[in-house]
């Protein structure tokens, strides 16, 4: 096989393209391939596939796979047509998607590699510009979304999580599979409304489950815009949680204070997330260690007790009981006189409804809790974003299970 016709071959190129010519430019360590088109095959517009009139040709090239240690360039005078109806349009060339820079195949690998690592070392390995990558990343995204076809929504899991300092949030609605399925700017109720917009009156309708946490603003617009909301909203279980547990560390904070001398003698201090941590996790010498601070700290031991009677309220299986079951609990926090667990409880008290249709239904924010980790990885790995629109690409690459790859490469 010639050099021709093997690059024809790792181009997979057919007629009427050809491979003209291969030249080595060792003073730039790269490889032109020179690829041509038969004049006497017809050319069609690329819109409607009618025959069309030449116009001109404009001269382009592509980054493609490396040829050993070699930078290899594909070169290709296209050309263009002048179609009646649609105007002068470049005609499409089977290596590379429009407007794209690279080959279809190195595409292709760069999307892995982004899949697995840091987009600086996929730029330092491949000797591509940072915004060349991005570029990539960005068509990808938009590829994987035209091609998406969602089912009609019956769960979906609304969160938050912060982009960078400053309480700057971007709104996350994503699926109980783990699938994100829209990425808005900002936490308020406009944001998960543009999510809500690209639903139809009748997905609203069939829309069953909607794990949230106890955000007004979402709360808000949710039961504004979806039909029989106050059915469908489910408090997520681990916001719930963790008011509480908040108001454990408040309880424990104060009487650290009054009673720091008699804790730092007995060598309880510095055992803070003794109480943070569930009753069937801790080992017997915790336990121990808990029960000789509660002696001390009594306060503190009130509301331990209050945190673990709350977790095993989610047990309960119908609302009469669960609802009976909260209300015992509201009443015994009340009883506290301990002023962040009151807080606590007027706050559940005017959200029940919510957290006994997550009992109920069984529903939580478990996997959009594990999305936002992953997406805190990211940023960490990505050294923080320059912009949202670049942050809500990287989620929908890493955490939007979308058919990335170029339709030639495609799992379709």
């Amino acid at each position: 096989m010639d050099e021709l016709s093997l690059y024809e071959s790792i181009l997979q190129l057919k007629y009427p393209w050809s491979v003209e010519t291969v030249s080595l430019e060792k003073q730039d360590n790269q490889i032109i391939v020179h690829v041509v088109r038969s004049p006497s095959e017809p050319l069609t517009c690329p819109t409607c596939s009618k025959t069309a009139p030449g116009y001109d040709h404009r001269p382009r090239q592509w980054r493609h796979l490396d040829t050993c240690q070699y930078k290899t360039i594909v070169q290709a005078d296209v050309p263009r047509v002048n179609c009646p109806e649609h105007g002068c349009l470049t005609i499409e060339v089977p290596w590379a998607e429009e407007r794209a820079r690279f080959t279809t195949l190195f595409e292709c690998v760069l999307i892995d590699w982004l899949k697995d690592t840091s987009i600086s070392a996929v730029c330092r390995h491949f000797k591509i510009s940072w915004n060349a990558a991005d570029g990539v990343m960005r068509r990808a995204v938009a590829r994987g979304v035209n091609r998406r076809q969602l089912k009609p929504p019956t769960h979906i899991c609304v969160d938050e999580v912060s982009v960078k300092k400053g309480r700057i949030y971007m709104t996350i609605v994503s699926s109980p599979e783990g699938e994100v399925l829209h990425v808005a700017k900002d936490r308020s109720g406009d944001s998960l409304n543009s999510y809500y917009e690209t639903l139809s009156d009748a997905d609203k309708t069939n829309l069953a489950v909607i794990s949230m946490d106890m955000s007004p603003a979402y709360l808000s617009k949710t039961l504004e815009v979806i039909p029989e909301a106050k059915k469908k909203v489910a408090f997520d279980r681990f916001h719930v949680a963790q008011s509480i547990n908040h108001a454990v560390d408040l309880v424990r904070k104060q009487e650290a204070r009054t009673y720091y001398a008699e804790l730092k003698e007995s060598g309880l201090l510095g055992n803070r997330f003794l109480w943070l941590k569930g009753s069937d996790k801790l080992t017997a010498k915790q336990k121990k260690a808990l029960r000789a601070m509660s002696c001390i700290a009594n306060k503190t031991g009130r509301a331990w007790m209050l945190k673990e009677h709350a977790k095993q309220l989610w047990n309960y299986e119908t609302r009469g009981w669960a609802e009976r079951g909260w209300q015992r609990w509201y009443l015994r926090a009340v009883r506290s006189r301990l002023k962040p667990f009151k807080r606590v409880a007027a706050s559940i008290k005017k959200n029940l409804w919510g957290i006994i249709n997550a009992i109920v239904l069984n529903a939580n924010n478990g996997i959009a809790e594990s999305i936002n980790s992953k997406i805190k990885l990211l940023k960490s790995r990505a050294r923080g974003f320059r912009n949202s629109e670049r942050f809500k690409t990287a989620v929908m690459f890493y955490c939007g299970k979308l058919d990335l790859y170029p339709a030639t490469h495609s799992n379709e």
